[in-house]
C-alpha cells in the first residue's frame, strides 16, 4: 500500500512539474509576443515613432545600440541576445545573409514596399529584396569650419594631409571609412584586395597621425558644432545635424570618390517575434513615419512617397540628395570576406594604436 501510494505521490509530482514547466513555456511565448527587441545604431531613429509604434501595435519595444556593423554582427551571431529587428550596412547584410543568419522576407507580408526607390534594390546587396529592406542611405565626406581655416578649404582627401591641420581633425570611428580615405587618396577602390596597395595606404595614414585630435562616434556632432575641431570626416546625415548647429560647417565629398552605403532593416534568425517584426518594418515603411524619420535623423530617405513629404530646402539639399553625377562617382562597401576584412581591420587597429 505504501508503495502504490508513493507511486501515485511521485506520479502526481511528475504531472505538477511538467505542468509548471508547460505554463512557464507559455508565459514565455506570451512574453516574446509582446515585446519587440531593436538592434540599431545609436541615435537614429525618432523616438517619437517608437513611442507611437507601442501605442499601435501594443507592443513593448525594447531598444538598443550598436556602434559598428563588426560589433552587431558578432553579437547577433553568438546568439545571446534575441534581437527582432537589425539595422546592418549593406555589406554587413551580405555576411549576414552568408552566414544564414538572417530570416528570408515574405513580401506578401510586407505593405509599402513600392515605397522603396528600385535604385536602392539595386545597389543593395541583398537585391529587390527577400533578406533586407533599406532604411536610410548616404555618403561620407568632408565638414570643415570655415572660420577656424586660413587659406583654401578642404575639397579633396588629399588635402588632410596638410599640416595646417595639425591636431585640428576628427574621425569617425570605422575601420572601411578610415582605410576607405586613405585608399581614395591614392586613387584606390575602398573595396580592394591588394596586400602591398593596403599596406601602402597604412603607411599612408601613419603620416595622418599628427593632423588627427580624436576618433570618436556619435559624439563627434557635438564636438563640430562647438568648433572643437577644423575638420571632421564624417557621414552626410551627422554632417547636416552639426551645420544646423552652427552655420561655419560645410559638408563637401571629394570629386575623386568616396562611399555611397545604405542601412538596411533585416530580421534576424534568433528573433523571437516575428510577426511583430513585421508590423515594425510595414510601420516605417508609411510614407509619414519614414519623412518624420529621415527630417529628425537628417539621413536621406530611400522612401519615394516621404521623400515628397519633407520639404523642399531637405529634398533639394545637395549634401543629403546628391545629384546623379557624383553618386556614379561613389562605391557602396562590399563584403570582403573573412580574410580581407581581418587584414582591414588590423591595419585600423594599428593605425588608432599607433596614434597613441
Amino acid at each position: 500500500m505504501r508503495k502504490l501510494q508513493s507511486l501515485l505521490i511521485g506520479i502526481l509530482s511528475i504531472i505538477l512539474l511538467l505542468t509548471i514547466v508547460i505554463f512557464r513555456i507559455e508565459s514565455d511565448k506570451e512574453t516574446d509576443s509582446e515585446v519587440l527587441t531593436i538592434y540599431n545604431w545609436g541615435d537614429y531613429i525618432d523616438y517619437d515613432l517608437l513611442f507611437k509604434f507601442e501605442k499601435e501595435s501594443g507592443l513593448k519595444v525594447i531598444y538598443e545600440t550598436f556602434d559598428s556593423n563588426e560589433a552587431m554582427f558578432t553579437k547577433i551571431q553568438q546568439g545571446g541576445t534575441h534581437y527582432d529587428i537589425a539595422v546592418p550596412s549593406e555589406y554587413m547584410v551580405s555576411k549576414m545573409k552568408k552566414e544564414k543568419l538572417l530570416y528570408k522576407l515574405d513580401c506578401s507580408k510586407i505593405v509599402g514596399l513600392s515605397n522603396i526607390s528600385k535604385l536602392f534594390f539595386k545597389h543593395s546587396s541583398a537585391r529587390y529584396n527577400i533578406y533586407s529592406i533599406p532604411y536610410f542611405w548616404g555618403t561620407l565626406g568632408i565638414v570643415y569650419n570655415e572660420k577656424m581655416i586660413k587659406g583654401k578649404a578642404p575639397l579633396h582627401w588629399q588635402d588632410l594631409w596638410d599640416l595646417k591641420y595639425k591636431n585640428n581633425i576628427m574621425l569617425i570611428d570605422g575601420a572601411r571609412d578610415v582605410l576607405g580615405f586613405g585608399l581614395k587618396s591614392l586613387g584606390y577602390s575602398i573595396n580592394i584586395k591588394d596586400e602591398s596597395k593596403l599596406q601602402k595606404t597604412a603607411e599612408k595614414l601613419e603620416k595622418i597621425t599628427p593632423n588627427v585630435k580624436a576618433i570618436v562616434a556619435d559624439e563627434i556632432k557635438m564636438y563640430m558644432a562647438q568648433n572643437e575641431a577644423a575638420v571632421a570626416v564624417t557621414y552626410s546625415g551627422e554632417a547636416t545635424e552639426m551645420i544646423e548647429n552652427n552655420k561655419h560647417l560645410h559638408y563637401i565629398i571629394p570629386s575623386e570618390g568616396s562611399n555611397y552605403w545604405f542601412d538596411d532593416m533585416v530580421i534576424p534568425k534568433t528573433a523571437k517575434n516575428i510577426k511583430g517584426a513585421y508590423k515594425f518594418i510595414n510601420f516605417m515603411l508609411r510614407a509619414e513615419n519614414a519623412a518624420q524619420n529621415a527630417k529628425y535623423i537628417g539621413y536621406a530617405t530611400p522612401n519615394i512617397k516621404a521623400l515628397k513629404l519633407l520639404p523642399k530646402a531637405i529634398r533639394k539639399d545637395p549634401k543629403i540628395y546628391p545629384n546623379e553625377k557624383i553618386l556614379d562617382n561613389l562605391e557602396v562597401y562590399q563584403n570582403l570576406g573573412p580574410k580581407w576584412l581581418e587584414m582591414y581591420n588590423n591595419l585600423y587597429l594599428e593605425f588608432k594604436m599607433y596614434r597613441n
